[in-house]
């Protein structure tokens, strides 16, 4: 079935409706898995992964950007790093996220799409490129969406403070030059089961310290003299993207 960002050679019939014949091979395909692991295609033909995170209602939830972006880099497609909601976030939490992120040379963005701030940033950030907002439901995807101009429903946060999904299929909005998908949020995403020697290299600080680990196929989990473990306990590898690395290994989603 035809995905937003499929290219598609299509018939015009006399009474004005256009029917697909084919659909062009795709460069790239974003998918998610249900809770009963069958893959469905969110996307196709994207080269920059947008990441979408709240900093407050829901809270952030850190595990889900870093895989997104993993994912991109496994990929080998960009990514950028959009942080929501910087009213109700707190604010040194903000500036850390932002600094953590962009320390890695990932675009970060804090941007307040109801007021409009940051928005010509995100604009400009994504023009030219074929881009699609990726995140948990709840994030303000859809008010994004909105604010540069697509059309999409906003929805709501649950009283137990998880997003309510309220965006159900992709919708494609063409820019000045490339285009954005909304896509409804992810809350299932996951790698699947991935071994260390594809994760590692999929978190930028991992591989220069990696190679000062004492075993060449070292994990990163347990083994004595590593690296990696070294420069959590002295702080240049964040806590919380080693917390995601370990979740990600051990626990395939």
């Amino acid at each position: 079935m035809p995905v937003p960002g499929d290219v598609v050679t299509v018939r015009m019939l006399e009474d004005g409706q256009a029917v697909v014949d084919r659909i062009e091979p795709r460069g790239f395909t974003l998918e998610r898995r249900s809770a009963g692991g069958r893959a469905k295609t969110m996307a196709a033909n994207v080269d920059l992964l947008v990441t979408v995170t709240a900093l407050a209602n829901p809270p952030p939830r850190l595990v889900t950007l870093d895989q997104l972006i993993a994912f991109a880099e496994i990929e080998n497609i960009a990514a950028a790093v959009i942080f929501t909601k910087p009213d109700l976030g707190e604010p040194d939490e903000m500036d850390r996220l932002v600094r953590l992120y962009s320390g890695l040379e990932y675009p970060a963005l804090v941007i307040n799409p109801k007021l409009g701030e940051n928005i010509d940033a995100l604009r400009k950030l994504i023009n030219g490129h074929h881009a699609l907002l990726a995140g948990n439901s709840g994030v303000g995807k859809s008010t994004i969406f909105r604010a540069l101009g697509g059309e999409s429903t906003i929805g709501d946060v649950s009283r137990y403070g998880l997003g309510r999904q309220t965006t159900t299929a992709g919708r494609l909005y063409r820019l000045e030059s490339g285009f954005l998908i909304d896509s409804p949020g992810i809350n299932e995403f996951g790698l699947g089961t991935i071994d260390a020697a594809t994760l590692a290299p999929a978190f930028r600080e991992m591989p220069e310290v990696a190679a000062r680990c004492r075993f060449t196929d070292c994990t990163h989990l347990q083994e004595p003299d590593c690296a990696v473990q070294a420069a959590v306990k002295a702080g240049t590898i964040a806590p919380s993207r080693y917390a995601s690395y370990r979740k990600m290994l051990l626990e395939p989603t």
